[in-house]
């Protein structure tokens, strides 16, 4: 008899690759911003050598880790292909000077003692605030600008670059009528929770397509909430609560941390209470930080 009544020999062909998550492979490349996910080590590629790769956060201090482990990149688990180009550099290598009108600049070792933004640039000295540049950032809300703010306000004033409240994405449409983006009033959005499906994502769609679109970039974070941009680390987390949609989001999240929430002021000092742990770049999750360095450099690219 040909039959097997008990089905095919369960270990053939790859049966040890089932059910495993496939972890997607990125070539390496310089400056990409990766983070070690045991130690919660962020930084920028500066370096490969001896089989260990060179992370140098926003203080300049550089770690190693080992090629072939797993790195967060953009918040996600991603293994390192060999580099199409040359990661490293020589030590006499100077910092690229900052382009006029770019968004922020990578962290670099050799930086000769210069100081640095909580974004990770180099700060710039002796230099007033720019007039105010006719584009604008707009975010949701005002932890969302608070939050920015916070980690890129220094080099956003250099910039001239000024971020607006939009006190929701449904206001979006109407404010985009009224300020009449154009090649010279570009409009980058951030918005909370741009994943396929949200409600966000259907108004993102409409305004991409629509009238404004060649002007505007609407770019977001997967989070519910700006809050869930700050590594849970932070506050003491090993990960952000699960809330059940029944419950308001904030809310739910202060009654699993044992924090007040009868009253609006409650989630007020709720929300200080995780800004304050932000200091740099690095107490975000990248998800986020690639986002807002992204409308930076849309908002303020020359129009010549």
């Amino acid at each position: 008899m040909d039959d097997d009544r008990y089905g095919s020999d369960v270990l053939s062909g790859d049966w040890r690759s089932k059910g495993v998550k496939k972890v997607r492979q990125v070539p390496l490349e310089r400056d990409m911003v990766l983070e070690d996910p045991a130690s919660g080590w962020a930084g920028a590629v500066v370096g490969l050598e001896a089989g260990n790769v060179s992370l140098e956060d926003w203080k300049g201090r550089t770690r190693a880790f080992p090629f072939d482990g797993q790195f967060l990149l953009e918040g996600e688990l991603v293994t390192l292909g060999r580099p199409q180009a040359p990661v490293g550099r020589s030590a006499a290598a100077a910092p690229p000077a900052r382009r006029p009108g770019a968004g922020p600049t990578v962290r670099h070792a050799s930086d000769g003692g210069r100081l640095r933004t909580a974004s990770g640039s180099f700060a710039v000295e002796s230099q007033r605030a720019r007039i105010a540049l006719p584009s604008r950032i707009m975010v949701e809300g005002k932890h969302d600008a608070e939050l920015v703010e916070k980690v890129w306000g220094a080099d956003l004033r250099v910039e001239g670059v000024v971020v607006e409240e939009l006190s929701g994405v449904d206001n979006l449409a109407e404010v985009l009528d009224e300020f009449r983006p154009s090649r010279e009033r570009r409009v980058g959005v951030l918005v909370d929770h741009l994943v396929p499906g949200s409600k966000e994502s259907r108004f993102a769609d409409a305004v991409m397509r629509g009238k404004w679109g060649a002007h505007v970039l609407v770019v977001g974070h997967p989070f519910v909430d700006v809050w869930q941009s700050v590594k849970p680390a932070r506050v003491g987390l090993t990960a952000w609560p699960k809330i059940p949609r029944s419950i308001e989001w904030k809310k739910g999240i202060c009654q699993a941390l044992g924090w007040p929430n009868a009253e609006q002021a409650d989630i007020a000092r709720a929300w200080q209470r995780i800004l304050g742990q932000v200091r740099t770049f690095a107490d975000l999750e990248p998800a986020l930080l690639g986002r807002v360095e992204e409308l930076i450099d849309f908002v303020t690219e020359p129009t010549a």
